[in-house]
């Protein structure tokens, strides 16, 4: 399809800055690339780059342009591969963001197996337990835990019954004791994620037939990164209190002992966040799918 290859040319030129550099991606001539450009600009009535004769910069038309037709053009460049092989083979690069503790330990592995499964797909993976802002970063999606603040995002269910766990490790608890209710953690060191200048050292527990129970715990150790207060659990520092996923394999191994399981502990949903439904790609939904798949998976290791 023309169209479809004038938009790839125009999304190319912009990444790249240079319409000769496009050119020889697509194997074009240069005239070749530039008639693509013109006629583009022709159908919608706008110009698109500003062009002297050693740069090329978007305009304010060609930047609204690409912020809607990068995505455009990767659903029909995903569609077109599934029609012509039969199966669904994508490529392309996706921009992602993920909370340290699960970005590092869980979906770090299971971007490997995507990319095994689609070798054509690059990741770009950025790793920080910041909320990413998802206008201004140059993220396509964000795997988060909770609902996101900006209600305008879209965000998609990839584990939403996952819910916080209480945990130490078999060392710690040997030498301070096992805590049985909430109120007795005010007597243990509690290792506590800090975002800001805000430490989360009140933690929420309910029980059926009672009313939910809010203790403040004694911040022994505090880290902004997620994966820091993980491993200090591991090494025995205190008690932690953290997303399940983040801790599962640990406590089916036995590295981890869950605590106060009689009680119910706060909700902690894992959503795969982005923009808008117009970025929802099929790489992007297959990649949630495959990510639900795999927190699945690991649910059940612990139910066993």
């Amino acid at each position: 399809m023309k169209a479809l290859q004038d938009l790839d040319i125009f999304v190319r030129t912009a990444d790249s800055g240079s319409l000769s550099a496009a050119a020889r991606a697509l194997d074009l001539t240069p005239a070749a690339a530039s008639a693509a450009l013109k006629r583009l600009e022709a159908e919608l009535g706008v110009q698109l780059f500003v062009r002297s004769t050693r740069t090329m910069r978007l305009t304010q038309a060609g930047e609204l342009l690409l912020a809607q037709g990068r995505p455009a053009l990767d659903a029909l460049q995903q569609v077109g591969q599934q029609l012509a092989t039969g199966v669904q083979a994508f490529r392309g690069a996706l921009k992602l963001s993920a909370t340290s503790d699960f970005g590092r330990n869980l979906l770090l592995p299971w971007l490997d197996a995507f990319q095994a499964r689609h070798p054509q797909v690059e990741i770009r993976l950025h790793l920080t337990d910041r909320i990413a802002n998802i206008y201004s970063d140059p993220v396509d999606a964000a795997f988060r835990y909770g609902e996101p603040p900006d209600s305008n995002l879209v965000a998609l269910p990839v584990a939403p019954d996952n819910r916080r766990v209480l945990c130490a490790s078999p060392q710690y608890l040997a030498q301070h004791g096992t805590p049985d209710t909430p109120q007795a953690l005010s007597e243990h060191n509690c290792l506590c994620y800090m975002l800001g200048d805000e430490v989360h050292d009140r933690w929420s527990f309910w029980r059926h037939g009672t009313d939910a129970v809010t203790v403040r715990v004694r911040a022994f150790n505090v880290s902004n990164d997620g994966d820091a207060v993980h491993r200090w659990a591991l090494l025995g520092k205190g008690i932690a209190y953290k997303a399940y996923f983040d801790m599962a394999e640990d406590l089916a191994e036995g590295r981890l002992q869950a605590l106060c399981t009689d009680w119910g502990t706060e909700a902690s949903p894992l959503y795969m966040v982005v923009p808008g439904r117009r970025q929802v790609t099929p790489l992007l939904r297959a990649l949630r799918d495959f990510v639900a798949e795999r927190t699945a998976e690991l649910a059940a290791l612990v139910a066993r």
